[in-house]
Parts: C-alpha cells; structure tokens; sequence
C-alpha cells in the first residue's frame, strides 16, 4: 500500500515511522527538499517532490503540516478520491470546514481526522465501559488538559486559541465517549504567569463548564504550563463505577500523602503522553486505506468540536453561559 506522507516535521516524522512499522510504502514530501530527504533516509522510504505530488498515484495521504496549510492541501488531495488523515484541525472555521465536508461528498473522499486521544488504551477502555453500561448512569466527568511547557509566540499566531487548539480534544471526547452532543458551555479564562498569550487575547489557565444534551455535567479544566510534565487526564462518575484514566506512575502531579509510587521523570508533552494512541491512530488509517474498517474520525466531528471551542470564546466575550 502507498501512503503519501505530507510534512516532515514532528508529525510527519511520527506517522511515517508508524506507517513503516505497519508494512506501508511511504513516501515523504515537504515544503523543503531537503526535509522529505533527511526524514525518509532515516526510516529508510521514499521522497519525493511537492510539485509533483498530485502526479503520483497513491492509495492514501497524511497531511501533518502546518494548520494554515491544510485548506490548500485539502483542496488539491479531495478531487483524487483517496483516503486522508488530516491532523486536526481541518481548519480553524466552521465556514472553511463546511466546504472541505461539502467538497469530500462531491468527490467520494473520506478524511480521517487526527484526535488520537480517542486511540489511547486507557480512554478507549473506559469509552467501552461506558458504552456496555458498565459504568451505569453517567453523573458528571471531570478532565485535565494541561501542557507542561508555555507556547511560544510563533505558535500562538496561528493556534487559533487555549479552546480550539487544546480543548478541542476535549470536546471530541465528551461527545465521543457520552454519545450525545454538547449543548451548553460555560468559560472563564486568565493569564496567570505567561503574558505572551496576552498579546492574541488567549490564556494560559482556563476553565469550562459543560452539559450534554443527555444532561451529563462535565467540569474541564486547562493550563498551559505545568512545571511537573504534561498531563491529561478524566475522571468519569457514574451510578455502578468510578473511573480514573491516565493516572499512572507517569503522571505529572504531587501526591501529598505520599502512598503513591510515582517515577522521578513524568510525562514529558504530549508524543510521550500518547505515543501509544499515535501508533494505534495511524495503524487505523491503514485499516481504513485497506477497507477493513470504516472511519474513526470523520470530519463532522472536528466540525462539531470547533463550534464547541467557539462557543467557548463567545462565553468569555459576553460573560454567559451559551447554548449551541
């Protein structure tokens, strides 16, 4: 199977070895020559030239490049029909969204997006657990999405904001593992520490209130830095079962009464958080490429998670709880 890998920075790099580990033949492509060359010499594939990307065949494409260029790569990998994994976001508006989703349906082409979090053992296990009804009634769930370090400003300028580039997970995982839309939400936000964030009208703490349509009452709380590691986490309460996922020896958090055995080096950012669910996500892109399962991820759901984070933003412009 030919995959087209597009970027080679950090999330090119990661699927392209994930894909040659799984049997594809991968071919890298970049912005820079130069890029494609040294990544594929070091998983030992292919390269190839940018201008002549659409002049080879392949049997699916990875886009793991900046998010302002994915509309244009979109635009010119749809109308050749093969299977897609787009990084999230698509794009960081609902209207440029809509039209990849309108342009997909047109040409029969199916983007698998990349919110891996969805692929990680733990909270793939408690999403089942909740599905089987073995978690009985869900009462509320609590989440945790702090980064270890700060962003830099050259991000910042193109991150959208603390909701659509770090909840957005969030969001695709209230309505992913509840079944049931989100209806409601509730921000505040401050700069507590990082005054860069100052400059974009962005954050460094947040904090969310959320409600289902089902009626499930979920409290999300981020930061933008945490001095011990990089750390996401829920809690899920439910009517049979409490759940606690991605607490582990690896978990960047104190543990005053000291019962628990904790290493001396935490999680570090989040490839080393969801190594595991890069991996699993991207042996599910092949299935999918093979035909042996349907989409994971498709776009509609990146659509849904966007308006979630703006709503968010609207919360914080006017001070009130918005319902979507």
């Amino acid at each position: 199977m030919k995959i087209a890998v597009i970027g080679a920075g950090r999330m090119g790099s990661l699927r392209t070895e994930d894909l040659v580990k799984v049997g594809a033949d991968v071919t890298v492509f970049n912005r820079n020559p130069e890029g494609a060359k040294t990544l594929a010499s070091k998983f030992k594939c292919h390269y190839g030239d940018m201008a002549q990307l659409k002049n080879n065949v392949f049997d699916g494409y990875v886009v793991a490049t900046a998010t302002d260029s994915h509309i244009g790569l979109l635009a010119d990998l749809i109308p050749l029909g093969k299977a897609i994994l787009c990084e999230k976001p698509i794009s960081l508006t609902v209207e440029e969204t809509d039209s990849v989703i309108a342009d997909c349906k047109k040409f029969g082409t199916q983007i698998q997006v990349g919110f891996q979090r969805r692929f990680d053992p733990p909270i793939s296990k408690a999403a089942k657990l909740v599905a089987s009804g073995e978690v009985g009634t869900l009462y509320t769930m609590h989440m945790y999405a702090h980064d270890h370090l700060p962003s830099t400003l050259e991000f910042l300028a193109g991150s959208g904001s603390i909701y659509r580039d770090l909840h957005v997970h969030d969001f695709d995982l209230i309505r992913w593992i509840t079944q049931s839309e989100i209806s409601k939400v509730y921000a505040t936000q401050a700069v507590r520490e990082h005054k860069q964030y100052e400059k974009y009208n962005d954050a460094d703490v947040s904090l969310i209130s959320v409600t289902t349509a089902s009626g499930v009452q979920i409290a999300i709380t981020g930061t933008r830095h945490n001095p011990v590691g990089h750390d996401v986490r829920i809690e899920i309460f439910g009517s049979k079962d409490s759940l606690a996922v991605g607490l582990n020896r690896k978990t960047p958090i104190h543990d005053i009464d000291g019962e628990l055995s904790f290493t001396e080096i935490r999680y570090q950012g989040f490839i080393e958080r969801f190594r595991d669910a890069f991996a699993a996500e991207t042996e599910a892109f092949h299935q999918f490429v093979s035909g042996k399962i349907s989409n994971p991820c498709p776009p509609e759901s990146a659509r849904e998670a966007l308006r979630v984070a703006i709503a968010c933003e609207e919360s914080i412009r006017t001070g009130q709880a918005i319902s979507l």
